[in-house]
């Protein structure tokens, strides 16, 4: 496999390229392809981007058919017949049936591009300036973002310190039976708790590079009447758990709460393409014209790919619960593995909601040792948490239940590689 030119070229910044170091050439659904034709199962998805799949027959017949007919390829923030038809489409199908009123910003076409907006009108609309995020949360790698991401990796590679944001403690930060939003009514309510009274917070529901940790329903809509008490505006950052990924297209869903401003990307143009918006309440919309900008806000071939994919798969709830019957399986299959892991002394846990799911191991050279072993059996698989301690499962949501299987007997066989190695480690400790 020749990447001799990659590797001498690209800079040393690469991270996925190093554990998967092969050469893809070619994917559809559920299977990534290498130059010289091995087949590898896809538990990545561009890490969250994908969804629907590779190459998803019916969302590329919209995009093709777009490009033969000459459509719009980029617009600024023209007004478009492909923009229109996606915002009709969102509002239609997502919006109106979950009670939502939202005005639709589109910042740019990343996630964190996203978030710095989100951040921004925060603090256009309170006047205030603090942000309260939380212990292990990732936002994205620009100044913004960054200031509220909690990992040391990309805060220290920021040449300048980061301001602007509170860190509290997640949901499970300080155990099981500590309810954490004590302790964040608590510094609301005292004027010499060193906390500037904050104008949003900012959380994801699921954790997803913070290792795939679950907040509580409870805790989620506790956390809502908090921010309503305080009139604090309330961000979700649905980017990677949104669209679908935990069995409803907002992950808040599942809590029945209604975020000030939220925050969309990754899969939200069902094909891979760059496309990210921020959902906010309308009178919070106090941008002046221009004042957030970009080249790249309108991104007209994700508009018909993600309008696409809303009329494909989120008109009934056919797609959402086979994400949560798939999710299932995957928990099934985790915790039975945490349950043999557990018979020889190796204490690991399950996370995670619908098809957003990890398996916790004490380190993360244990955990990498079973992402490796699976690359090398034909798996795609990456590794998430403050110390890649998590095996994190990001499958398609529209992976064939064989698929996920094939994909799931080659966790297994990694991990009953990973017991037995421990096994022989122990005996031979034994009998020296």
């Amino acid at each position: 496999m020749n990447t001799h030119t990659l590797e001498r070229l690209e800079s040393e910044v690469r991270t996925y390229s190093r554990s998967f170091p092969v050469v893809f050439n070619r994917a559809k659904g559920a299977k990534l392809y290498t130059e010289s034709g091995t087949e590898y199962i896809d538990f990545l998805a561009g890490a969250g981007t994908l969804n629907y799949g590779h190459n998803n027959p019916r969302l590329k017949k919209a995009l093709v058919d777009y490009i033969m007919d000459d459509g719009i390829t980029h617009g600024l923030d023209f007004f478009t017949k492909a923009k229109r038809e996606f915002l009709e489409t969102f509002e239609s199908i997502i919006l109106q049936p979950r009670g939502l009123e939202y005005k639709v910003q589109f910042p740019g076409p990343t996630g964190t591009n996203a978030v710095e907006a989100a951040l921004r009108l925060a603090r256009k609309a309170t006047g205030r300036t603090n942000i309260i995020t939380f212990t292990n949360g990732f936002h994205g790698v620009t100044m913004g973002a960054l200031a509220t991401t909690g990992n040391s990796k990309f805060r220290e590679a920021a040449g300048l310190p980061t301001q602007g944001s509170s860190f509290l403690p997640y949901d499970g930060y300080m155990g099981e039976d500590v309810d954490t939003l004590d302790y964040m009514e608590k510094v609301l309510n005292d004027a010499s708790s060193g906390i500037d009274f904050p104008a949003a917070v900012i959380v994801e529901t699921v954790q997803g590079e913070g290792g795939i940790t679950a907040s509580s329903i409870k805790w989620l809509q506790r956390l809502e009447k908090i921010c309503r008490a305080h009139e604090i505006l309330l961000i979700v950052d649905d980017i990677q758990a949104g669209c679908g990924r935990t069995g409803k297209f907002f992950s808040f869903e599942h809590a029945g709460i209604k975020p000030d401003i939220v925050t969309c990307s990754k899969s939200l143009s069902g094909y891979g393409l760059p496309f990210a918006m921020v959902l906010m309440r309308p009178e919070l919309d106090q941008w002046k014209p221009g004042q957030y900008n970009g080249t790249f806000r309108g991104h007209n071939l994700a508009f018909v790919t993600a309008a696409a994919a809303i009329r494909e798969y989120w008109q009934d709830d056919a797609l959402a619960n086979e994400i949560t019957r798939k999710g299932m399986l995957v928990e099934q299959r985790f915790k039975k593995l945490s349950h043999l892991l557990a018979e020889v002394g190796i204490k690991t846990s399950t996370r995670g909601r619908g098809l957003m799911r990890g398996l916790a191991f004490p380190n993360g050279e244990m955990a990498d040792s079973i992402t490796s072993e699976c690359f090398e059996n034909g798996l795609v698989i990456e590794t998430s948490g403050p110390e890649g301690e998590v095996v994190k499962c990001l499958c398609p949501l529209t992976i064939t239940e064989e698929e996920l299987t094939q994909g799931l007997d080659i966790v297994s066989r990694a991990v009953e590689k990973l017991i037995a190695q421990h096994s022989t480690e122990h005996k031979m400790a034994a009998n020296a």
